[in-house]
């Protein structure tokens, strides 16, 4: 199944709801990446929570999520923007650790203490800067965190990645609820009570259930407003490769074509290779020097 983004309401506009499907994403992600279990899971979650927050954005907006931890795991970036479009990639992608005490993929091992940071783009002359202290490392609750603590938005944010033996991706998906004013005790009560004894969001969607009737056994009242396609896209190319090569100075260039006649630049996020022989190099000197 095409992955997909669910924006919707409930409680007659009290519940913000957004829902993703990210299997394909996440699993396209593994296979550029030549990630291990835990490093999928881990930029999975991330993955998720971004699609679900440029979902959030209007138009030319973009958000940039960095989960800063001190764990073995380094650094997960991920980039996302309002029209569906992701990207991420982990620092050391092929790290393993032992199973938690629950026999889960120890994430908050593997990514450890630190911080997350949340950078928007929103086209004003600087980006709006938001970061929280990872509060477990699972990942959700640090979002969790991070909507309650910088957005001042109750949320509930739920994440996961199901990974098969063979190291593909089964299932990967999340929500995200906010509670907006309006919201009786009551409602609350009821909603926190069907959080807490709903099955992992990836065990629903690995079972053929879809996010809308996972969201309907957390609120009946779900409307969707809008169901739309999400994907991974990257914005790497071999003309802005280029222009980072001349960035890096005619004496850079020349020192490449002396010391090993070629260059490769490898994009972090996607994993493509850019090769430039002796010739490209030289052409492009040629052109810094018009």
């Amino acid at each position: 199944m095409q992955d997909y983004l669910i924006r919707a309401t409930a409680l007659g506009g009290s519940v913000r709801a957004f829902a993703v499907q990210t299997t394909g994403i996440v699993e396209e992600l593994r296979r550029r990446h030549d990630t291990f279990p835990l490093a999928t899971a881990a930029l999975g979650r991330t993955v998720s929570a971004g699609v679900m927050m440029g979902a959030m954005l209007k138009d030319e907006q973009r958000l940039t999520i960095q989960v800063k931890g001190n764990g073995p795991l380094g650094q997960i970036v991920v980039d996302a923007d309002a029209k569906g479009n992701v990207r991420g990639y982990i620092d050391n992608p092929q790290v393993d650790l032992p199973l938690n005490e629950r026999g889960k993929l120890d994430v908050a091992g593997g990514v450890g203490e630190g911080y997350l940071y949340i950078i928007k783009d929103l086209g004003l002359k600087e980006p709006y800067r938001g970061s929280v202290p990872l509060v477990s490392g699972e990942l959700a609750e640090d979002f969790t965190y991070y909507f309650a603590k910088s957005e001042q938005t109750p949320s509930s944010v739920a994440l996961g990645v199901l990974v098969s033996p063979d190291y593909s991706v089964q299932a990967s998906g999340g929500f995200i609820l906010q509670l907006l004013p309006g919201l009786n005790d009551d409602e609350i009560d009821e909603m926190e009570k069907n959080l807490a004894q709903l099955p992992p969001v990836t065990s629903l969607l690995a079972s053929g259930e879809d996010m809308e009737s996972i969201l309907k056994r957390i609120i009946d009242s779900v409307e969707v407003l809008e169901k739309s396609e999400i994907r991974f896209q990257c914005q790497c190319s071999r003309e802005r490769v280029e222009r980072t090569l001349i960035s890096l100075g005619r004496e850079e260039i020349q020192d490449m074509i002396r010391e090993d006649g070629k260059a490769e630049l490898v994009c972090h996020f996607c994993n493509e290779a850019y090769q430039f022989s002796r010739e490209q190099l030289q052409e492009l000197l040629d052109h810094m020097k018009r």
